[in-house]
């Protein structure tokens, strides 16, 4: 349909046809299981609204989405069809590594065909819009929703942001198996105070705009059909109805035209924000900036007809609103095409089938972190003893707290892939605890968690285990969160593991030394206790479908793990947020070398994290080079090249990932000590070396600067180039003007 065909039906809908269109339900009015009496009609829902609306969420399936549909259609005046959403974010039924895990593998065009792969699950089953990607900065672990981010920093959540939204979208809308990615969530909803979820956050207008805007900009540069707007407050207003957050800087200055959808409930709640006095009025502010969909209220529909009617508010913001929903569905192919990729065979096809396996078999090994290997205990010697212990030896819950929609009957656990993969007359398996508390109850969507163990059973278990471990060479102990311990709603002022788990560590520790910990979590822990106890620690966050063959595959040596720390693990919770590009202070303190009390420090814990950002090992051993540098200076035209050789200094191939960062010495605006401005993932024979070119141009030195422009500044840079945040492997130049 062209544009003037898209004004010319505009123009002929009724206003109360253009306001539902504005108005998102769940697929529950649409099969039965809500009918519009009681909570729903006091939510301003009616049988009207339902039958007009614009929008569903939370209904999956070929069949299901098709009938929907169908009998939407033919009721409705025009005959618009419905947008299909649902929050695929890690995947569909072929579930990938969390997004914080492919942060790790600092390799965005994996998580480019990870979302490919995701949109083609999701398009045969009906689905024309996925809530993701999150590309919210984090920096505070007791965030439960770190697990959807991909990290502390803005330049790499930048490219995975990019790249999600290609992945999701294609080349274009109306591509087969292409669905609309929606960024999320705007602005600033990853820091909030305290690390708890839906709190206040409050930004300088400084560090908002040049740590905390750069990935959404990067989603909307990319494409990305829709923004959702956040729950929180941004400076003291609600984001849902900012209307110079929404309409001054996400439509005017970052340029997006697209749709601008509330998340749940999120304009109602703005009213116990105490932003508006009530419905009406959290409609008009909604509504003013810019907001086009209005999830899961009512408010809207209840409220906006009737208020263009009695001049409160343009009937042309309406149109505006109304428009941009028509666009979408537009793009998308659906006029010509209502149930565009919707197909149950393809379903049966397409969904978890081998090569999708394959791919987030790839996807999880890549994610993996290697933190800790003393002694080279790792990889495992098949021919010794080894005792599998622990909660998820036999868990099949590997796939994150967003994965609702798929079913862990599809994973295979960690015992099986063992006995899949290697002879398994060396080994032991045992639970050892249970994975919570039994006081422990934990929420998900749709399910509740509680385990109930006698003290009888616990002890046996606990028992067995300890037998198991004496009897071993070595033990692999795998632990962590619970999947349903991040995400949404799940913010931890503590930020270890479980106490069951924890104590089940303690007594394999004074048996068996020879201690690999698995580590299962949502994100970054307080692991000092495991870090004392274990020879070797491998992250391997909440790993998806095929998480357990790609532990095995690790475990074992047929992968060697080359992921880098998106995200560094403190000390403990007292340092959070903790984050590699801090600014520098007026009194720095230098770790092991600074005496003077009067320094930026604590008293009793390190400043810096026990783990950082960028940080990870491998199998082998990398040796990088000094830096060298073509040119000593340059002018905004120029470039410089910075070269250095990596060298594979063990005795088996392996991946290392160089990355480069600058510090800006002297600047109208303090700098951070160290910035990421590029990273380069290099292969290895033993023994063999590499040079590597890192191009530096007058762009990588821009910042906001104090007059609340983006430029370089002439003056002095150092520049880092190493295996994580903390390499001292440095060189200096000068920029010209």
């Amino acid at each position: 349909m062209t544009e003037q065909k898209l004004i010319e039906l505009l123009r002929d809908m009724s206003l109360e046809e253009k306001v539902n269109q504005m108005s998102q339900v769940t697929g529950g009015f649409f099969n039965g299981e809500i009918v519009v009496t009681g909570p729903m009609e006091d939510k301003g829902f009616t049988e009207d609204n339902v039958n007009l609306a614009g929008s569903v969420i939370g209904s999956m399936g070929a069949e299901t989405l098709k009938s929907i549909q169908k009998n939407y259609m033919e009721k409705h005046p025009h005959h618009i069809p419905l947008l299909f959403m649902l929050d695929v974010i890690n995947g569909y039924k072929t579930v990938f590594p969390i997004p914080l895990a492919q942060g790790a593998s600092f390799e965005p065009e994996l998580s480019e065909q990870c979302a490919s792969v995701a949109a083609k699950e999701a398009s045969v089953s009906g689905l024309h819009v996925t809530f993701a990607p999150m590309t919210d900065l984090v920096r505070d672990a007791r965030w439960g929703r770190v697990m959807e981010s991909t990290g502390e920093d803005p330049y790499l959540n930048s490219l995975f942001c990019a790249a999600m939204v290609r992945g999701f979208q294609g080349n274009s809308l109306k591509d087969n198996y292409a669905i609309a990615a929606c960024v999320k969530h705007f602005a600033g909803y990853g820091a909030p105070t305290a690390g708890r979820d839906y709190n206040t956050v409050e930004l300088s207008e400084h560090t908002f705009r040049e740590f905390y805007l750069p990935s959404y900009q990067a989603g909307i540069d990319a494409g990305a059909a829709l923004v959702m707007t956040s729950f929180n407050t941004v400076n003291g207003i609600p984001a849902t109805g900012n209307k110079k957050l929404m309409r001054d800087i996400l439509r005017e200055q970052m340029k997006f035209d697209g749709v601008l959808i509330s998340d749940w409930v999120a304009i109602e709640e703005i009213i116990y924000h105490g932003y508006c006095a009530d419905r009406e009025e959290a409609a008009m502010r909604a509504v003013e900036a810019g907001v086009d969909i209005d999830m899961m209220t009512g408010i809207y529909c209840e409220n906006l007809c009737q208020m263009v009617r009695d001049g409160k508010i343009k009937e042309e913001l309406i149109d505006e609103a109304c428009l941009r929903i028509l666009r979408l569905k537009n793009n998308l192919g659906l006029f010509e095409n209502p149930y565009k990729d919707a197909d149950q065979k393809k379903e049966q096809e397409y969904i978890l089938c081998e090569e999708h396996r394959n791919l987030a078999r790839e996807a999880a090994k890549k994610s993996f972190v290697l933190l800790k290997n003393e002694e080279h205990i790792l990889p495992l010697d098949q021919q010794k003893r080894i005792a599998f212990i622990g909660p998820y030896v036999d868990s099949r819950n590997l796939l994150g707290a967003w994965s609702f929609i798929a079913d862990a009957k599809d994973v295979m656990t960690l015992h099986e892939a063992v006995q899949e993969q290697y002879v398994s007359e060396n080994s032991t398996f045992c639970q050892g605890s249970p994975m919570l508390g039994a006081d422990v109850c934990l929420e998900g969507f749709g399910e509740q968690q509680q385990q109930s163990y006698t003290k009888e059973q616990e002890e046996h278990m606990l028992q067995e285990a300890v037998q198991a471990a004496e009897e071993a060479d070595i033990v692999v102990l795998a632990i962590g969160e619970d999947r349903l311990q991040s995400g949404e709603a799940t913010s931890n002022a503590n930020i270890r593991i479980p106490e069951v788990q924890e104590a089940l560590l303690d007594r394999i520790a004074e048996v068996n030394q020879n201690i690999v910990v698995v580590l299962f979590s949502g994100r970054p822990l307080d692991i000092r206790e495991i870090n004392k106890k274990a020879k070797s620690i491998l992250q391997v966050w909440l790993p998806g479908t095929e998480g357990a063959r790609a532990i095995v595959d690790t475990l074992f040596g047929k992968y060697n793990p080359s992921g880098k720390l998106p995200m560094s693990f403190p000390y403990c919770v007292g340092q959070v947020p903790v984050h590699y590009n801090e600014y520098s202070t007026g009194r720095p303190h230098i770790e092991g070398k600074d005496k003077d009390r009067f320094r930026s420090k604590y008293l009793d814990i390190p400043n810096e994290p026990l783990y950082p950002f960028g940080y990870g090992l491998s199998y082998t051993t990398f040796e990088v080079s000094d830096i060298h540098l073509d040119r000593t200076w340059m002018d905004t035209s120029g470039q410089i090249e910075a070269e250095m050789t990596v060298k594979n200094t063990g005795n088996c191939t392996g991946t290392e990932t160089l990355q480069l960062y600058i510090h800006d010495i002297a600047a109208s605006v303090v700098r951070p000590v160290k910035e990421l401005k590029d990273f380069k993932k290099v292969t290895l024979l033993p023994g063999e070396e590499k040079k590597v070119v890192f191009t530096i141009t007058e762009q990588e030195l821009r910042f906001l600067t104090e007059d609340g422009i983006y430029a370089s500044e002439a003056g002095e840079f150092e520049i880092f180039i190493g295996k994580d945040s903390l390499t001292g492997n440095k060189a200096s130049f000068v920029l010209k003007k």
